[in-house]
């Protein structure tokens, strides 16, 4: 019976928990930035803060910030507030999101919850319930939610002529 053996010259990785240092091969990584994988069959709360590129698979609750990428697989449940550079997602989100960057959202991506970014895609098939802001300025993290007005305050009053006045 053969045997096989593993040439670590060949590949070598080194993993922990959490993230990958050599990571060319994992999807939406650069050569060298540091990659985060919260994979499937995670269930995590808190506050995440990261550099580079991280991958959810599992289910998140609570707040997200980098200004790196954050991409959501399509098993993905993720809740709470998100800024970072980036977001692709495909999975579940629910939350307020802002990216300084750009908002991709990938069918079959459900996004419910207000997004500010200065791009936002999304393609055909994904379900999109919120308000978007798309203004030209650039967003910070920091920057504050926009305020909700009720529809009714929004409506201008009008002033009232009749008909027989205008004749």
């Amino acid at each position: 019976m053969p045997t096989q053996t593993r040439d670590s010259s060949v590949h070598k990785e080194e993993r922990s928990m959490w993230s990958w240092n050599d990571s060319a091969d994992q999807p939406g990584a650069g050569k060298d930035e540091n990659f985060t994988y919260l994979g499937k069959g995670v269930d995590f709360k808190g506050v995440i803060t990261f550099e580079g590129t991280v991958l959810v698979d599992g289910r998140f609750e609570g707040e997200i910030h980098t200004k790196g990428t954050l991409i959501i697989g399509e098993q993905a449940v993720v809740t709470g507030v998100i800024n970072v550079g980036t977001m692709i997602a495909q999975g579940k989100v629910s939350a307020s999101v802002t990216a300084t960057e750009k908002i991709q959202l990938l069918k079959p991506a459900v996004l419910i919850g207000d997004v500010r970014t200065p791009s936002l895609s999304i393609e055909e098939g994904v379900q999109y319930h919120g308000f978007s802001n798309m203004g030209t300025e650039r967003f910070t993290e920091h920057a504050p939610s926009p305020e909700r007005d009720n529809v009714h305050q929004l409506i201008v009053p009008r002033e009232k002529t009749r008909v027989s006045q205008a004749l």
